[in-house]
């Protein structure tokens, strides 16, 4: 028994040898004007955060490194010797689609006449790296802000807190963002965010001016609470669904500047959307996958709950800028018109500052694109629980009254719904 299985092992020990010496990377010569992320883009590998890793560890280069013209680099690609039979019999692998990924991916290659040969006539197989050495495989292996996409559990909706329960998607999120906060320095081109949706998904990093800050963003209400309600004609507005979309659109802007940014508020399926009409639903819930509670207090202290964790971690990590905005839309009279108005916890100078900043942006913005040019948003004191309770800097806005057909302008139109997010976001930043 001893003898077969030492036999076996060495058996496996020679198969692994005998693979590792089949495959090697690919070399490439740089072109002019190419730097590290318009060379992988070239061969379709700047998705994935771990092959620009690669690249960095093959070459013996850093992310501050330079390319140089005609100087040969290897890229993130395994060459593989073809066995005639299957790709997946070739290196190893059990699923059709991974398979299937591959064999297009060399045919995209050889119609761009990167590959001089086809796989047939060649018998050589050339393999992504995230393919076989990423997590989730053809998934993006960047989540600073997206990891966690399961639904929530029904049985949880009442009992279950994040103080109380995390779950194992949630260990998976903590450990990718401290692993993105350590390398957020890094230019890592264009990353996926699922949370997005599939046309918004893809985020490229134009600079790291936020690198170093951590932003907490909380739509309104979600789950079983629509906030408020109003109409267009006969059909049904309600306030989670458009201060979600904003609260993404928020969202977006600080990850391209380095941000590291926590969606509190979440939807599955609810990705940026461009649509006059969002569809009122139920399956919103809180960061952690929890579902969120029908009751107001459980549904806040929840929220709070959860930013108030993930605040103490960085705050350990020496993280000191971080922030707290959660976006609402208010309900009046129909007939009362409102503008964008801003509320802070009374005594918090920093709340303060940061509502402030936003304000003038909003009233600078409004000279520009309102025919007469007037605001009557305001900044106010206020004692609520999403400003009282939350450790970070917090800010609680309200975009105007859901009854009012002109203030349901400015959230129905998604182009108002981006200038909402994009003003935010100036005045945000200017903290």
């Amino acid at each position: 028994m001893y003898r077969n299985t030492l036999l076996l092992f060495f058996s496996l020990f020679f198969i692994s040898l005998s693979h590792a010496e089949e495959n090697r990377f690919h070399r490439v010569v740089a072109l002019e004007g190419d730097n590290v992320y318009t060379l992988l883009k070239r061969y379709r590998l700047h998705e994935h955060n771990c092959n620009f890793e690669q690249f960095y560890k093959l070459n013996d280069l850093t992310n501050k490194s330079h390319l140089y013209v005609d100087q040969p680099y290897y890229i993130p690609v395994l060459i593989y010797k073809y066995n005639g039979v299957s790709i997946a019999t070739t290196i190893g692998i059990d699923t059709w689609e991974q398979a299937l990924r591959i064999k297009r991916y060399n045919e995209r290659l050889l119609k761009r006449n990167l590959r001089r040969k086809s796989l047939v006539s060649s018998n050589i197989l050339w393999v992504p790296y995230h393919e076989l050495n990423c997590i989730g495989g053809s998934k993006s292996n960047t989540a600073p802000t997206e990891v966690v996409d399961t639904k929530p559990k029904k049985e949880e909706v009442e009992t279950v807190t994040v103080s109380e329960k995390k779950a194992e998607e949630t260990v998976v999120y903590e450990q990718i963002s401290e692993d993105v906060l350590k390398k957020l320095n890094k230019n890592s081109g264009v990353r996926k965010f699922p949370i997005f949706g599939a046309k918004y998904a893809y985020i490229p990093l134009q600079d790291n001016s936020l690198r170093g800050k951590v932003y907490y963003l909380v739509g309104g209400h979600g789950g079983p609470d629509p906030g408020a309600v109003g109409r267009k004609g006969r059909t049904k507005l309600c306030e989670d669904e458009y201060a979600y979309d904003v609260t993404l659109r928020l969202a977006r802007k600080l990850i391209e500047r380095g941000a590291l940014v926590y969606m509190i508020t979440r939807d599955q399926n609810d990705g940026l959307r461009d649509d006059v009409i969002l569809p009122c639903d139920e399956d919103e819930y809180c960061y952690g996958n929890y579902a969120i509670p029908r009751n107001q207090k459980k549904r806040l202290y929840q929220r709070s709950d959860a930013v108030n964790k993930l605040y103490e971690r960085h705050k350990k990590q020496g993280i000191k800028e971080q922030y707290c905005v959660a976006i609402h839309i208010d309900s009046r009279n129909k007939s009362a018109n409102t503008d964008v108005f801003f509320y802070y916890f009374p005594g918090s100078g920093e709340g303060k500052k940061a509502a402030l900043n936003m304000h003038r942006t909003f009233k600078r913005k409004y000279k520009i694109h309102r025919k007469k040019g007037n605001y009557s948003g305001t900044v106010t004191a206020r004692d609520l629980h999403m400003l009282r309770e939350p450790k970070p800097t917090s800010v609680f806005i309200e975009l105007g009254n859901i009854q009012n057909k002109h203030d349901q302008k400015r959230f129905l139109q998604h182009g108002n719904r981006e200038a909402l997010a994009k003003w935010l976001y100036e005045g945000l930043i200017l903290n």
